[in-house]
């Protein structure tokens, strides 16, 4: 049969070039090819002249200086199609196993060139210290109901009304009911200001305001001269609303935030009154408002739009204090009215928030809103717990150990815990059963010297050291690590949040080192385990409410990275 009469056949080629030896370069280059077709036929080899070669291509190349350690794929394939075959089948399933594993970057880098002015942004916020506050916060909020009538305020101009209303109620009823419905640079410390805060830029003109970050508050709230009836004396001047920023209660946020109050008829309300609870029982009282948010993007471009926010003209209790620097609280949290839904909703950004705490004072750390700045790779992920409380970023807790010893985790079920991420505490609270003998394990430093200061009030304990005490890493190795085990009680598949003494101790001003956990019988529901920023910082924290999951991994906190890519794919 002739050449042009033979049926057409798929053909795999496969070309082999051997390079000379260094030591001996006139030997040339050596070209093998090897073709398989469908009918198995077996491969030939097939020497290729090279121009400009002093000698002829088809002389072999010398044996290695090591036969032992030479190696030669026409010597492995060239006699057996099937190894190669198999090499190439072995090599496409690892391609094809590694592809589905990072199927999200792959996808990502398909896309990255596509839709990019179309795609959800992400912001970066600078976060601050606070200076001269010396608070302990604990801000774990929800709404509660309002009165009305004693608390109606008009923005208009002319005369005013306001109404004391008695915001401080009985403890038992200030905790969180667990069936209710209900933060550029970072800059701040837990002690002694107890908080860490960003800036935002609102209105037309634009004013910066700074806000406390809490990823336990829903609403974002202003002081505001509506006029004022109780607020501190921030650092910047007051907002100011018109008449046409004030929200009305048939506006959807305030059904949003009134949605487990009683109804209440109000034919001539012309606001949405709102009222906060924290769970220190101070407590923010105001009007909600819309007006113009301006966000610098990762990119640089601005984006201004219009978010919903409270107007705050009242706040009680220890509150006041931590606003001597600041002018209000920004909420991060999973609730419908919270900065990050808003903009999640209007496809501004991904639902997702990150923060990362510096340990060092003076960095501060950062914040962001959306997803481009999530490590693709070096994460430990929870899911988030949908109930009971769904906009608190809460997970669950399967053992907590203090160094090999374990603790018990109290609560309504000994064997599972709930542990929530709150940026806007300040210290660490544990169940009490937890906090009992934790306290009971490290009074063991006792035997080496350290006596319980009473006359310290700077926590609840205090210990003064038989030495000088400069900083935590003075007393470090006398403490042992903290270690949280989420998803399973199994060490190797379970993932560990781990907390080391610098995580929970601080140096008071009488030089003492104090315990940076708190006896958390008393707040929320009293078995709940609660993260602070105490323990938070040293790490990047990511609340992912695209996917329902709590991240973070070990950082510095100093700069911010775009993470698109894996490391090899970075240019």
């Amino acid at each position: 049969m002739d050449s042009d009469e033979r049926p057409q056949q798929q053909v795999t080629g496969v070309v082999i070039i051997t390079l000379p030896p260094s030591d001996n370069p006139s030997y040339g280059k050596t070209i093998t090819a090897f073709t398989l077709t469908n009918d198995h036929v077996l491969p030939q080899s097939l020497p290729l002249p090279l121009p400009d070669q002093s000698l002829p291509t088809t002389s072999p190349p010398p044996p290695p200086q090591n036969p032992q350690l030479g190696f030669s794929f026409s010597g492995l394939f060239s006699d057996n199609p099937r190894k190669l075959l198999g090499f190439l089948g072995i090599s496409l399933f690892a391609l094809l196993l590694y592809t589905l594993s990072f199927s999200d970057t792959f996808v990502e880098l398909r896309n990255s060139k596509e839709n990019d002015d179309e795609k959800p942004q992400s912001f970066i916020f600078p976060l601050y210290h606070k200076l001269g506050a010396s608070d302990t916060e604990l801000k774990l909020g929800r709404f509660v109901e309002v009165d009305k009538k004693n608390s109606m305020v008009s923005i208009a101009r002319g005369p005013t009304r306001t109404q004391k209303i008695n915001k401080l109620v009985a403890a038992n009823v200030a905790l969180i009911d667990p069936s209710a419905t209900t933060i550029l640079p970072v800059r701040g410390n837990v002690y002694p200001d107890g908080l860490y805060f960003t800036y935002m830029l609102v209105g037309n003109p634009q004013r910066p305001y700074f806000l406390d970050i809490d990823t336990g508050s829903d609403l974002t709230w202003i002081q505001c001269d509506a006029p004022c009836s109780s607020c501190a004396k921030g650092a910047n001047p007051l907002y100011k609303p018109a008449r046409g920023n004030i929200i009305t209660p048939k506006d959807s946020m305030c059904m949003e935030v009134q949605k487990n109050q009683k109804p209440q008829n109000c034919e001539t309300c012309q606001q949405c009154d709102y009222e906060i609870e924290y769970a220190d029982h101070s407590s923010s009282l105001g009007v909600l408002a819309r007006d113009k948010l301006h966000l610098v993007s990762a990119n640089g471009s601005v984006t201004k739009l219009d978010v919903v926010f409270g107007c705050a003209y009242d706040q009680q209790g220890i509150l006041l204090n931590t606003l001597s620097k600041t002018d209000g609280i920004l909420g991060l949290s999973r609730a419908k009215v919270s900065l990050p839904s808003q903009l999640a909703s209007k496809g501004i950004i991904n639902n997702v928030v990150g923060h990362c705490l510096a340990k060092d004072v003076v960095s501060g750390g950062y914040m962001f809103l959306g997803d481009d700045f999530v490590p693709n790779w070096g994460m430990s992920w929870v899911p988030m717990l949908g109930s009971p409380s769904t906009e608190f970023y809460h997970t669950q807790l399967v053992k907590i150990n203090y160094g090999s010893s374990s603790l018990g985790l109290g609560g309504k079920d000994g064997n599972i815990g709930r542990v929530v991420f709150d940026s806007g505490s300040s210290y660490t609270y544990f169940t009490k059963q937890a906090y009992s003998e934790l306290v009971s394990s490290i009074s063991e430093i006792s035997e080496l010297g350290f006596i319980q200061d009473a006359s310290d009030r700077t926590l609840p304990i205090c210990w003064r050291a038989p030495f000088p005490i400069r900083s935590i890493m003075d007393v470090k190795k006398f403490f042992k690590t903290l270690t949280l085990q989420f998803g399973s009680k199994w060490w190797i598949i379970s993932k560990k949040f781990h907390i080391p003494p610098e995580g929970y101790l601080i140096i008071s001003n009488k030089g003492n080192v104090c315990m940076g956990i708190l006896d958390g019988s008393s707040v929320h529901d009293g078995s709940t385990f609660i993260l602070g920023d105490i323990s938070l910082r040293g790490q990047l924290v990511v609340y992912d409410n695209e996917k329902q999951r709590i991240g973070w991994t070990q950082s510095d906190c100093g700069k911010p990275t775009r993470f698109k890519t894996l490391p090899f794919f970075e240019g």
